[in-house]
Order: structure tokens, then C-alpha cells, then sequence
């Protein structure tokens, strides 16, 4: 110390020392907050993207129009859900919204039940939207992935991420 105060002066080795107390500082306040903030932030990052999945995925407002070359609404939706998912497999049925994602949002701000078969909470909207339903016919080989398109307004059981002020995650029926 008396070398470096001797080189540097008393004053400017107070002022480095302080410095490197400030940044250790720093360093033990990041540390810290990774410890108790890490497994909440995985928490909240993985219901974010089941909720960014279904809206990705289940809302189409306003609702798109595909090239010709898809044959349809559904051909080309289907595509841009298995490339979305990286699956192969053609699902069997798909629906999507086309409503504004506050209107659908909405319908999560209160699930009123527990729904055991998905260990979530669900709720039935209250509004009924403007649905179309992407189906695969029955006889058809699992390898064509052709859909037909139905059209309807209906009101749809929604999962949700919570109780209160969830965001939906799914659409799990149609009444």
C-alpha cells in the first residue's frame, strides 16, 4: 500500500479501492437477484409461451388470406401450425379465434372452474366469436394433411393460466 500511495498518492489509491467495492457490490446485488428471481422468471417464462403459443396459433384477427397454391384457409393455416410446432404429424381438428386478443383475454380475468382433465383453469366465454374450425376428413390417409374449413360463431371453453387475470392457453371445447 505505502508503494502505491507513494506512486499514485493517498488520495487516488481511496479512490480505485472504492471503486473496485462499488463494482463487487454490483456483482453480489446481480447475484443475488439470479438466486431468488431465477425460478420465478423460468415460472412466468413458460406460461408466457403457452399463452404466446395459443395466440400465435388459435388467433387470426383480422383473419388472413392465403395464396392460392394452399387450396384454402385451413391448407395453409395447417402448414403454418406444424411448422410453428415442428411437428410432422397433421392434427386431427384446429380452431382459431378471429377477434381482437382483447376480447379473448378477457374471457380469462375470472376462470370459474378447475378443469382436472388438463390440471388448469378453465372458463366458458362470454362472447361468442367468429371460429373456424380446420378438420381432416375421416378416410383420409394419416400422411395427407388436407383440411376442410367450417365457419361458425361460438362460444368456447377457453384454458387459462390462473384463476384471476389468466390469459387463455387453449381452446378445449365449443358450446
Amino acid at each position: 500500500m505505502c508503494l502505491l500511495s507513494s506512486v499514485l498518492g493517498a488520495e487516488s489509491v481511496v479512490h480505485w479501492r472504492n471503486k473496485i467495492l462499488e463494482r463487487k457490490m454490483v456483482l453480489m446485488r446481480i447475484l443475488v437477484l439470479q438466486l431468488f428471481l431465477g425460478p420465478a422468471l423460468t415460472f412466468l417464462s413458460f406460461t408466457s409461451s403457452a399463452v404466446r403459443k395459443f395466440r400465435a396459433l388459435n388467433v387470426d384477427y383480422p383473419k388472413i388470406t392465403f395464396a392460392e397454391g394452399f387450396q384454402g384457409y385451413c391448407n395453409g393455416l395447417m402448414s403454418y401450425v406444424r411448422g410453428w410446432k415442428k411437428e410432422w404429424q397433421c392434427p386431427w381438428v384446429h380452431y382459431v379465434l378471429h377477434a381482437p386478443w382483447t376480447n379473448v383475454s378477457r374471457n380469462c380475468k375470472y376462470a370459474d372452474s378447475f378443469c382436472e382433465d388438463f390440471n388448469e383453469y378453465c372458463s366458458l366465454s362470454q362472447d361468442a366469436f367468429f371460429l373456424t374450425t380446420c378438420k381432416r376428413p375421416t378416410l383420409q390417409p394419416p400422411s395427407t394433411c388436407q383440411y376442410e374449413e367450417t365457419t361458425s360463431i361460438q362460444r368456447v371453453y377457453l384454458l387459462c393460466s390462473r384463476k384471476y387475470d389468466g390469459e387463455p392457453m387453449g381452446i378445449i371445447g365449443l358450446l
